[in-house]
């Protein structure tokens, strides 16, 4: 349901989304995410069907993702998404997760970026797409930069290689699957508060991902990089 260019809907908290804890997993809080932005392009015509026909699609660029409360399975929810601005080649769009007394318990800030995907580079959405979309009120929340100060000093993981579930309807590794890559190298998940994730280039099936880790006083750092280094994601995580 769209108003004043905010797409909601319902959900209810499932058994397949929570962990040991009985709570949802923070990538099953992103899903809802993503999914809430598809169906919002959906409701609007401007989905990913009507993207490739014109070889287009929104890459996602960076995250950022704020944690107050995990809903535990069963809880009824509500998730909601809205652009808040466009510029150039990028978009930004706000996400929320509540729950049924209307408190707030996830939300989040993203920037994407429209790529000709038959050219292999960003293009300026056009006009009349900006306009279905419109914009909303920002998040009153603490913005962080896109950009993630990398460590210097990481410690190699082991390395595993693309699989196919993995991959999503663009033939790359999907957004949620690079934090849920992330989430392996860390000791516990249960009290991440906020994430953050700069996605670099996109791995594809048959890519081989090499994790390096960083644990600080603070957050700690992961990246997924290539064989030779480079980074295909770096996820900065914070519990407090």
């Amino acid at each position: 349901m769209q108003k004043n260019n905010r797409y909601t809907f319902d959900s209810r908290i499932r058994f397949s989304e929570v962990d040991h804890t009985n709570r949802i997993t923070l990538p099953g809080i992103i899903n809802y995410f993503q999914d809430c932005s598809t169906f919002h392009s959906e409701s609007l015509g401007v989905g990913p069907g009507y993207c490739k026909e014109r070889d287009r699609v929104w890459i996602l660029s960076a995250w950022q993702v704020v944690v107050e409360r995990y809903p535990s399975m069963g809880e009824h929810i509500k998730v909601s998404t809205w652009a808040t601005k466009f510029e150039g080649l990028y978009g930004l769009r706000n996400f929320s997760m509540e729950d049924e007394s209307g408190r707030m318990n996830a939300y989040a800030n993203s920037m994407w970026v429209y790529m000709d995907t038959r050219k292999g580079r960003p293009v300026r959405p056009d006009a009349y797409e900006v306009e279905l979309y419109g914009s909303g009120e920002p998040l009153k929340m603490d913005y962080a930069s896109r950009k993630i100060a990398l460590p210097k000093d990481l410690r190699p993981c082991k390395e595993y290689p693309v699989r196919r579930y993995h991959i999503d309807t663009n033939e790359h590794v999907n957004n949620c699957q690079y934090v849920q890559m992330a989430m392996e190298e860390l000791g516990g998940t249960e009290d991440i508060r906020q994430l953050r994730v700069e996605y670099k280039k996109s791995a594809v099936y048959g890519d081989m991902i090499y994790p390096k880790a960083a644990f600080e006083e603070d957050r700690t750092v992961v990246e997924l990089c290539d064989e030779a280094g480079k980074i295909y994601a770096a996820a900065e995580f914070k519990t407090s």
